[in-house]
């Protein structure tokens, strides 16, 4: 029997590495964006590589919406076994000064980030456990322990959702179910980040060094974390 992904907040980059690492496996891919236009697109690439997938159109943000997808993929596709988290900001929704940080400043970063994570997991881990397998996979940038004051916002957000991975896979263990948080210190190619980054120039430090990385080999990172499930973090493009 075919085992299923969902991919929440799936991308042109991070989702699309994924769903192409997992797919070559024989997982079946759940395709879950707020735009059923784009949705419908990356189905039609991964269809058309031979990928088994579905688009399940859907906020990520909205506990409602989240467990209604859920529910639909369940029709479709039976359960879900692994679960990537991969929503991320809009470098336009960064605030560039830690001294602007205010609270309706990180009502972004927190939904996608830490909000909808938390969503995610509560929406399906219980089933996990109660099976005694699952994943749940996520991802992470580099602002919370690399001090990025021109992402100020967004570093406030990913350190809550780090101290909430690390306390979920203690409480995890011993049940089947595996935690896991990919850190990506890259640009992730094809992403709509690469693309602003190539478009926009001045919205970020002119002596920023980027490093870019394809997002086949971010699939690939994960897919050893869904096998390997010995490590709750792993760093990918970070100094040594």
């Amino acid at each position: 029997m075919s085992k299923t992904i969902a991919i929440f907040g799936f991308g042109p980059g991070l989702g699309v590495g994924t769903a192409r690492r997992f797919g070559r496996e024989g997982f079946r891919v759940a395709v879950i964006g707020r735009n059923p236009d784009k949705a419908r697109r990356h189905v039609d690439e991964l269809v058309a590589e031979g990928i088994e997938a579905a688009a399940f159109p859907a906020d990520v943000t909205d506990a409602a919406q989240i467990d209604a997808v859920i529910e639909q993929i369940g029709a479709a596709f039976g359960r879900i076994d692994v679960a990537m988290h991969g929503a991320a900001g809009d470098p336009v929704d960064r605030i560039p000064s830690t001294l602007e940080v205010d609270v309706p400043a990180l009502r972004t970063p927190l939904a996608l980030k830490l909000y909808s994570p938390i969503l995610m997991t509560r929406a399906l881990a219980p089933a996990m456990i109660e099976r005694g397998e699952g994943t749940l996979l996520f991802s992470s940038g580099a602002s919370d322990r690399h001090p990025m004051p021109f992402l100020s916002n967004f570093g406030v957000a990913l350190a809550a959702q780090r101290g909430y991975i690390h306390q979920l896979a203690i409480e995890l263990q011993g049940t089947g179910v595996y935690a896991g948080l990919l850190n990506i210190g890259v640009l992730i190619g094809n992403s709509k980040a690469e693309q602003l980054v190539d478009e926009h120039p001045e919205l970020f430090p002119a002596d920023l060094e980027i490093t870019r990385m394809g997002n086949a080999e971010l699939g690939e990172h994960y897919w050893r974390m869904y096998t390997d499930r010995d490590r709750v973090e792993v760093e990918v493009g970070f100094p040594d």
